[in-house]
């Protein structure tokens, strides 16, 4: 593993079934990245997910990666996790010229590190509780064609989209349902969350691997919030919206730990 400031991820491995994680909290590149970007940090961040990397500390365990999606992206397969051309990201020009197969190298080398320590952390909770929940935060975009231009369809864009696309629904249905009652039914600054299901998200790597490493002991959630917390185009933080959301997600966590127990998870 390659030794970077700050370092690729940050990660706490403390008590409990349940790991939040922020693939897509982290904005630093390494220097030999940082020269051949095209793009200026402001559109960096508008495609990263900001803030999550608190949202996943409301678990004891967690992991949060500390540098930037056009780095290495840790949601896709290895094999295109590093972006090299417009389609692989949003139609951004992301090089001043193409990173050589050495820094490639190293950036798959920095993905292949942070699988083995979600490898680590999921098999001591699997041999610690029998069974764990895996917390997958993101946010999205939904001013995309403008900062002073209307937002996209409320009705295409829920506030909270829950992918649940590469999971045993079966299996984890009632965890996955009680999960989202629970945020809608949070009292959420005196509203109540549009929390829906596979309609704008479905999960991608990082749920996959989840179950195919973990099929009948590892679900993981893909929630996606909406950037409703904050300012997509300047990256100013909403802080009273952001904390509802951390409170809210907090609150979900005894009925999570119920929902376990009732799988035969030891807690």
């Amino acid at each position: 593993m390659y030794h970077h400031t700050p370092p690729f991820w940050k990660e706490n491995s403390g008590s409990g079934p349940i790991i939040g994680v922020a693939n897509h909290h982290g904005h630093a590149l390494r220097p030999e990245v940082e020269a051949l970007m095209a793009l200026d940090e402001a559109t960096r961040l508008r495609e990263e997910d900001p803030y999550t990397g608190g949202w996943a500390q409301i678990a004891p365990a967690w992991m949060v990666g500390m540098h930037s999606r056009f780095e290495v992206d840790l949601n896709r397969p290895r094999e295109t996790a590093v972006y090299l051309r417009p389609e692989d990201a949003w139609g951004l020009d992301i090089w001043k010229q193409p990173p050589s197969a050495a820094i490639i190298e190293t950036s798959l080398a920095d993905y292949d590190a942070y699988y083995r320590a979600l490898a680590l952390l999921a098999e001591k909770k699997q041999h610690e509780h029998g069974r764990f929940v895996v917390l997958d935060l993101h946010s999205y975009n939904h001013r995309r064609a403008g900062p002073t231009a209307p937002p996209a369809d409320p009705a295409e864009n829920p506030e909270v989209n829950i992918g649940t696309g590469t999971m045993d629904r079966q299996r984890w249905g009632p965890l996955v349902d009680r999960f989202m009652h629970e945020l809608r039914d949070f009292d959420f600054m005196g509203r109540h969350l549009d929390v829906r299901e596979n309609v704008k998200f479905v999960g991608r790597q990082f749920p996959s691997w989840i179950h195919q490493h973990y099929p009948e002991s590892g679900c993981a959630i893909a929630i996606e919030f909406k950037k409703f917390f904050m300012d997509e185009w300047t990256g100013e933080l909403y802080r009273e919206s952001y904390a509802a959301i951390t409170e809210a997600l907090r609150a979900t966590l005894p009925g999570i730990l119920e929902e376990l127990a009732r799988l035969g998870a030891r807690l």
